[in-house]
């Protein structure tokens, strides 16, 4: 079967077709198949049965023969979805909070498990998600330097498509309106509590996460 379809960033083609296989994916003997405890395993870290499962990972590994994907061809699928604007940074950001492990590519459990929490988890998770990708120094906290390059990214990304309001019509317009509430102790930076209990109050903060609403 092809890749569940959906109207979202991360659908064919995944990699450029000429990668070469190797054994760093992990994930079975057979890059065409999974090995059971590989699946058992996935099916208890993630929101995705066991067919399900087989169905993502045939079509990863069919667009992607390394059990692999990097960077470059990560921001090409973003480019597919928002040919109107910019979205390079931004699909870097996102790629950081994929590649669990730092190493500079996304391997098919990285991909599933983040897969999972943005289309499946519940709110919490998702904010937890939304957070690591604001929190871009890793360091517990959301500067407004790092939010305005999050936002800045985003409205690259959607250029034209979206009429903002005349209090949000630029990132850091946005930003300041973000931070006059969330920001509680006014120390200049958002901590994981006080980013939990703003984007609560406005969801639209993680409207990053809605990139995968309905992707499966």
């Amino acid at each position: 079967p092809c890749w569940p379809c959906c109207s979202l960033p991360l659908s064919p083609l995944f990699c450029a077709s000429d990668l070469q296989k190797n054994s760093r994916a992990n994930m079975g003997h057979n890059n065409s198949k999974l090995a059971p405890e590989a699946i058992e395993e996935l099916q208890r870290s993630t929101y995705f049965d066991r067919k399900e499962i087989q169905q993502w990972y045939k079509g990863f590994i069919r667009d992607c023969p390394s059990g692999q994907l990097n960077k470059t061809e990560f921001q090409k699928i973003y480019r597919q979805f928002f040919p109107f604007g910019d979205p390079t940074k931004f699909s870097e950001y996102v790629f950081g909070v994929f590649d669990n492990d730092s190493d500079g590519t996304i391997n098919f459990k990285e991909f599933i498990c983040a897969l999972s929490i943005t289309s499946r988890g519940n709110l919490d998770e998702k904010l937890e998600w939304a957070f690591a990708l604001y929190d871009i120094d890793n360091d517990g906290y959301i500067t407004k330097e790092e939010m305005l390059s999050i936002v800045d990214s985003i409205y690259k990304m959607v250029g034209d498509m979206v009429k903002l309001p005349e209090d949000e019509d630029t990132p850091q317009k946005r930003v300041d309106k973000i931070f006059s509430f969330m920001d509680k102790d006014g120390d200049g930076r958002v901590n994981k509590e006080e980013f939990r209990e703003g984007s609560k109050h406005d969801p639209s903060i993680v409207q990053a996460l809605s990139l995968y609403d309905g992707l499966v």
